[in-house]
């Protein structure tokens, strides 16, 4: 009988502390977890029932992914890609207040009509691949409990759902809950910590350019609509359990009331605030900078908040057949809700197409994509149209002797919303994005994994950040980059368990080759249950990725273990701490 389960020999270990530099060593693994840690060759390989040769390989502790929408693919997908791809071995559901639970039976179809619009998953793929084997969310844990998980997932208790399972859709936005509303809906958030929920999670978007994520008729989402006071009604509960943590996506109409209430939520629920989020606008560099500043300004009074930030280029290729990000631009919205005919109609009506034209000359530009004028065609439908592919929406205009609003919904109209447009990044200006990764309370990440899978994939972005921010720009140490990507999430959530390579922690270990790692080109993935597609990215140089002690991946072929767990609290010993 071997000692170990499994040895780890002769790779460069990073440890994930940024407290120790970077040795050469090995490591041993016994029933799932770290046992023993050694510089040089400290382990012999006979000690080991499987042997790993790491020579010449950086061993770093998993990548732990805070912000995700796998709620729905975690149910046909065990492996969650595009994430586990690149190295992430533990994801946080239920962000942004949006999820599938508690749900009467009768809400089911609309939370799915919610979650098409908000987070862009293909309500043919949820009818196909969700089974709804719950209504509560204790019940929902136990779901995802029982069925089989490539990597680890722990889950927020989203607050959308549980304000329409008490008071119904039309009420939850549209007024104040009554005391007996609300003393049920707190029953309910006690009773989905109580069963190992890690805190609660919810988005408030104001009416203005920030909005971009509304229901599927176009109107706020619950939360986008909910007061003050019933925020911190919830965040009490969290003040008077002394456990549990807040994702916040705050975007109002006011910056200054919006970082106020953030500290506010952080006062009053004495809990960790994950805020989301924090990135680089090449054209309004005062916003990263102001959040970072007041991040700074609240550490050093006592509140425990953090900044998720995005750390990906925001390159986003869409059509109009689906395309929902920009609904912070009521014009645009108006034209972009609705079945293919339906947009198609809309955009010929020549009201909204005015109003569509003024929003460009006038408005402010959509958030998610920066200036309409300069979204590029990336790829039309119809041959004739070829002539206009790499030109921007701006020289389209010129080129066609139009408004350039009225060219750009000409082309979509006339290939049926199948034209392919990218936005050219504008949040990755190195300088700027420097002042964001240095600022010591941001987490990277953000990746949104499973959401607007027909949009962009920022699951890449723990390689995109050891490939360009640590390789190529220098703007990490490689010791540092893997604080970020695995002991800064652990910290800022709470987990005991997992996040450093150390002795008697949870065996998340990826081993990948440092000079060879490299994203490969996206392309379109048909594999989604309801014959739906998705944009994917995957990487070239992860080696292995092992999941408490099982390996779920060599190179990029997945082993068909499933060793992921469902953490409960955050943790697989269901402990909490503050950060």
């Amino acid at each position: 009988m071997s000692e170990y389960d499994k040895v780890i020999k002769g790779g460069t270990i990073i440890d994930g502390t940024r407290t120790r530099k970077a040795f050469v060593g090995d490591i041993a693994i016994k029933d799932g977890l770290i046992a023993k840690i050694t510089e040089g060759d400290g382990i012999p390989a006979s000690a080991g029932a499987e042997v790993i040769d790491a020579t010449g390989l950086n061993v770093v502790p998993g990548f732990i992914d805070l912000h995700t929408h796998y709620d729905g693919q975690l149910l046909w997908d065990p492996y969650l890609s595009c994430s586990s791809w690149h190295g992430v071995t533990s994801v946080a559901i239920g962000n942004c207040g949006f999820g599938f639970a508690p749900a009467h039976p009768e809400q089911q179809e609309r939370l799915m009509l919610s979650m098409e619009r908000v987070e862009a998953i293909p309500l043919a793929t949820m009818k196909a691949g969700m089974d709804w084997d719950w209504e509560t969310f204790p019940e929902w844990l136990d779901s995802l409990d029982r069925r089989p998980k490539g990597i680890n997932v722990m889950s927020f208790v989203p607050l959308n759902p549980l304000m329409v399972y008490v008071m119904g859709i039309d009420a939850a936005k549209t007024r104040e809950p009554t005391e007996e509303e609300l003393a049920e809906m707190l029953r309910l958030m006690e009773e989905s910590l109580d069963a190992g929920g890690v805190g609660f999670s919810m988005q408030r978007l104001g009416d203005g350019f920030t909005s971009v994520q509304r229901d599927y008729d176009g109107t706020p989402m619950p939360t986008d609509t909910m007061s003050d006071e019933l925020c911190l009604a919830f965040a009490n509960v969290l003040k008077d359990r002394g456990q549990g943590f807040i994702q916040l996506t705050q975007a109002k109409n006011d910056v200054v009331a919006d970082l106020d209430f953030g500290a506010d939520l952080a006062r009053e629920s004495d809990a960790v605030v994950l805020w989301n989020a924090v990135q680089v606008n090449e054209y309004h560099p005062h916003q990263h900078r102001r959040m970072l500043k007041w991040v700074n300004e609240q550490r050093e009074q006592g509140h425990k908040i953090w900044m998720q930030a995005i750390t990906t280029p925001n390159d986003m290729r869409f059509m109009l057949d689906d395309f929902n990000l920009f609904d912070g631009n009521g014009a645009w919205r108006d034209v972009t809700i609705g079945d293919v005919p339906t947009r198609i109609a809309k955009m010929n009506d020549p009201e909204l197409r005015a109003a569509v034209r003024d929003d460009y000359d006038n408005g402010s530009a959509p958030f998610v994509s920066g200036p309409i004028a300069n979204i590029v065609i990336d790829s039309v439908a119809n041959e004739e149209n070829q002539k206009y592919v790499g030109m921007t929406v701006a020289e389209l205009g010129v080129a066609t002797g139009k408004h350039p609003a009225d060219a750009m919904l000409d082309l979509a109209t006339s290939e049926g919303l199948k034209t392919v447009f990218y936005v050219t990044p504008f949040n990755y200006e190195q300088s700027y994005m420097q002042e964001v990764l240095d600022n010591e309370w941001t987490v990277p990440g953000v990746s949104d994994g499973g959401a607007h899978t027909k949009f962009l994939n920022f699951g890449r972005y723990p390689t995109d950040l050891i490939c360009d921010s640590v390789r190529e720009r220098g703007a990490y140490t490689l010791e540092e980059a893997h604080y970020r990507l695995a002991a800064l999430p652990a910290i800022a959530a709470g987990f005991d368990d997992r996040g450093t390579l150390e002795v008697g922690r949870a065996a998340d270990i990826v081993i990948y080759d440092y000079e060879n790692l490299k994203l490969l080109p996206t392309t379109i993935a048909h594999d989604l249950p309801g014959d739906e597609w998705r944009y994917v990215e995957t990487a070239e140089g992860y080696r292995y990725t092992i999941v408490n002690g099982v390996t779920i991946r060599v190179d990029n072929e997945v082993t068909g273990e499933y060793p992921g767990k469902l953490l409960r609290h955050g943790s697989a010993m269901g402990v909490t701490r503050a950060a």
